[in-house]
C-alpha cells in the first residue's frame, strides 16, 4: 500500500485530531490531507520527476512527502546544512526535480535548477490546487534519502512504499495513541528518524510537535507545554538534555516514552538518564536509512531490568539494542559468509519486509536469499538481544588482532574523569595499527594519560589497551550525532605532521 494511506486512515479514526504543531501551525488530519491533496497537485503541475526539500523541517515534512506519494513521485528531503555545492551535487544526482526551499535557503539552491518554489508559495498554491489523480504502485520508491557519507561518497537509498508501510504496520498499532497524546520530534527532516516518525505517529493517531532546530531547555519547556507523552532524540542530544535536568531539577509530569537512536550512547548517560527520569519508559532503538528506521528495540523493561540487574548477562542488555521488531530476521556472519553463533562476532546481516537495501545509481545489494550487510559488527547473545560494536570499516587490526573501537571506549567510558571517548586506529609501521583514544574530559577534570591507561589494562588485556590517550575538548560529529572519525583521524595526522 502507499504511505498515503497512513493519512487516509488516519482522518477516517478522526478527522479532527491535531496531526501537527509547528509553532504557530496546527493542523487537524483533514486539514493535512486536504492540504496534501492540493500539493499533489502543485507536484503535478510541475511536470517534475522527483520531488526534493531543503529546510529545517516541521509540517513542510509531512505535506511534500504526502504531497509527493499522491502525486506518485519519489520525495527526497535534504542535508539543509550542506554548502551550496555540496546541495547541488546531491541534486544533480536526482532525476528533473522540483525543488521546495524555506525561504533561508531559497537562493542557496536557485542556481542551475530549473523549477524552485519556496515553502510558503508551494502551501499558499496547494491550498488552491486540486489533488493529482495518479496512483502509486506499493513497489513504486516513495522516499529516497542520502547517506551521511561520514567515511564515503553518499549513497542514494530507495526505499519503497511498501518498504515504508511495512515498517509502520509491523511496528505501531493503528490509532493505538490516547486522544490528548504527543510526540515531540526534533531529529533532522532528511534522516530517517525524521521520516519514521511522520508515518508511525500518523498512524498511531498521535499529535507530532516539531521542534525545528534543538535547543535543550526549549526542548523542555515544549515537553510541558505541549503535554509531550513521548519523544525521540539523538545521544548528543540526551546528553544536553540530562545537563539541564541535573541544573534546573525540572518534572517532565507527561513524558511517558523516550527513545534514544541514530548513535551509540554511552552507558554512564543512559544509567544517569533513567536515575533523572525514574517514571519515564526509555528505549533504545537501532536501525539504518536502508532498513526504513528501527530494526531492533531495546524497551522500557529491558533497560529497568537491566539496570537492577546483579546477572552480569542481564545487566549487560544496558549497552545492547534489543531485540529485533516483527518480521525483521538477523544473522551474524564471518567474513566467509558463515552463520555464526550466539556470543560470536561478525558482520549483521538482516532481513525482512521493511529491507530495501537497494541505492538509486547501483541497485540492489541484497543476497539471492534477502539478505542485507549493514556492515555494523555484531553479536547476539542466547536471549536473542544484539549488540553493535561500530562499524567493520572502523575495526583496528593491532599485530594481526581485529579490535573493534567500542570495546575500547565503552571500558573507558566509565572512568568519572571521563565524559567522552572516540578509539580509532593510526597506521604503525611495526603494528600494522596503534590504538589512539580521543577522550574528552568531564567538566574541571584533569584525567592523566597514564592513570586512564591503567584504567583501561584492568578490564582488557594489554593488547587492547589504548597506545596512545590524546586529550580534546570535543570530538567532530555530524547533527545527527554520528562521531566523524575520518576527520579525527585527519587531525591527528596533522598534528602528528607539525610535530
Amino acid at each position: 500500500m502507499s504511505i498515503s494511506l497512513l493519512l487516509e486512515m488516519a482522518v477516517a479514526g478522526d478527522l479532527d485530531r491535531i496531526a501537527l504543531v509547528d509553532n504557530d501551525i496546527r493542523l487537524t488530519t483533514a486539514e493535512l490531507s486536504t492540504l496534501a491533496d492540493g500539493g499533489s497537485g502543485v507536484v503535478a503541475a510541475s511536470a517534475a520527476s522527483h520531488v526534493v526539500y531543503v529546510g529545517t523541517g516541521g509540517a513542510m515534512l509531512p505535506l511534500l512527502m504526502f504531497s509527493s506519494a499522491r502525486a506518485n513521485l519519489a520525495f527526497t528531503p535534504l542535508n539543509y546544512r550542506l554548502s551550496a555545492d555540496g546541495l547541488r551535487q546531491l541534486v544533480e544526482r536526482l532525476p528533473d526535480p522540483l525543488i521546495v526551499a524555506d525561504s533561508a535557503y531559497r537562493n542557496i539552491v536557485a542556481g542551475g535548477a530549473e523549477r524552485v518554489m519556496d515553502s510558503d508559495d508551494f502551501v499558499d498554491a496547494a491550498r488552491s490546487a486540486g489533488a493529482a489523480t495518479e496512483i502509486a504502485d506499493p513497489d513504486d520508491v516513495a522516499i529516497v534519502l542520502f547517506t551521511s557519507g561520514t567515511t564515503s561518497r553518499p549513497k542514494a537509498v530507495e526505499l519503497t512504499h511498501n518498504n515504508l508501510t511495512n515498517y509502520v504496520t509491523a511496528t505501531v498499532e493503528y490509532g493505538s495513541a490516547d486522544p490528548s497524546d504527543a510526540a515531540l520530534v526534533c531529529v533532522p527532516p532528511y534522516h530517517i528518524a525524521g521520516v519514521g516518525a511522520v508515518l508511525s505517529n500518523i498512524y498511531a493517531g498521535r499529535s507530532i510537535v516539531y521542534q525545528r532546530r534543538f535547543d535543550p531547555r526549549e526542548w523542555v519547556r515544549l515537553v510541558r507545554s505541549e503535554g509531550v507523552t513521548t519523544a525521540t532524540v539523538v545521544p548528543t542530544m540526551l546528553d544536553r538534555i540530562v545537563a539541564v535536568l541535573e541544573e534546573e531539577a525540572t518534572e517532565l509530569p507527561t513524558l511517558r516514552n523516550l527513545a534514544y537512536g541514530g548513535s551509540k550512547a554511552a552507558q554512564p548517560l543512559v544509567r544517569k538518564a533513567l536515575e533523572l527520569l525514574p517514571e519515564v519508559g526509555f528505549v533504545n532503538a537501532y536501525g539504518l536509512t536502508e532498513t526504513s528506521s528501527t530494526i531492533a528495540v531495546l524497551t522500557p523493561e529491558d533497560h529497568r531490568r537491566a539496570l537492577g540487574s546483579t546477572d552480569q548477562a542481564v545487566a549487560r542488555r544496558l549497552s545492547s539494542v534489543g531485540r529485533p521488531v516483527p518480521d525483521i530476521e538477523v544473522q551474524i556472519r564471518a567474513d566467509d559468509g558463515t552463520v555464526l553463533a550466539p556470543g560470536q562476532t561478525g558482520e549483521l546481516f538482516v532481513r525482512g519486509p521493511q529491507v530495501s537495501g537497494r541505492y538509486a545509481e547501483t541497485g540492489s545489494t541484497l543476497d539471492a536469499q534477502g539478505w542485507f550487510p549493514t556492515k555494523d559488527v555484531a553479536s547476539v547473545d542466547e536471549d536473542g538481544y544484539l549488540f553493535i560494536g561500530g562499524r567493520s570499516d572502523d575495526t583496528i587490526i593491532r599485530g594481526g588482532e581485529n579490535i573493534a573501537p567500542s570495546e575500547v571506549e565503552d571500558v573507558l567510558v566509565e572512568h568519572p574523569d571521563v565524559r567522552e571517548v572516540v578509539v580509532v586506529g593510526v597506521d604503525d609501521d611495526q603494528w600494522g595499527q596503534l590504538i589512539v583514544a580521543v577522550v574528552v574530559p568531564e567538566s574541571g577534570a584533569e584525567p592523566k594519560a597514564d592513570e586512564l591507561r591503567a584504567f583501561a589494562r584492568r578490564t582488557l588485556r594489554g593488547s587492547r589497551t589504548p597506545d596512545r590517550i590524546v586529550f580534546r575538548e570535543a570530538v567532530p560529529t555530524t547533527p545527527t550525532g554520528k562521531v566523524l572519525r575520518r576527520q579525527i583521524l585527519e587531525d591527528l595526522l596533522a598534528a602528528a605532521v607539525e610535530q
